[in-house]
């Protein structure tokens, strides 16, 4: 089971962007991920008239190593790590600070 997923908010542990948030685009690979405004780069763009595409400097998002990010804690206002347990025969996300389920609605809510 992944700990980060598509859609997931994450925080930045290590790098230039550190302590900024972003959530995850894309995972690219297996210890990759794509987090939105984070990793982005100039790129040197070469036009292509055939496709239809025009030259020059853009941005890009670059994907950043899985390690160098954190799932982001609400309750705590910072980056938690992930366990994996077992609950009514399926396997669910817990912060392992609290013990509290990824993703489920807090009870005074």
């Amino acid at each position: 089971m992944q700990r980060i997923r598509k859609g997931d908010e994450v925080i930045v542990l290590t790098g230039r962007d550190k302590k900024r948030r972003g959530t995850v685009l894309q995972l690219v690979d297996a210890d990759k991920v794509l987090v939105e405004g984070i990793n982005v780069v100039k790129k040197h763009v070469k036009a292509n008239p055939m496709a239809g595409t025009q030259g020059g400097i853009v941005d890009k998002t670059m994907p950043i190593h899985i390690s160098n990010v954190a799932l982001f804690n609400a309750e705590t206002g910072k980056g938690d790590r992930v366990g994996v347990k077992v609950e009514d025969g399926n396997k669910v996300r817990i912060f392992r600070s609290s013990g509290a389920v990824v993703g489920a609605k807090a009870k005074g809510a």
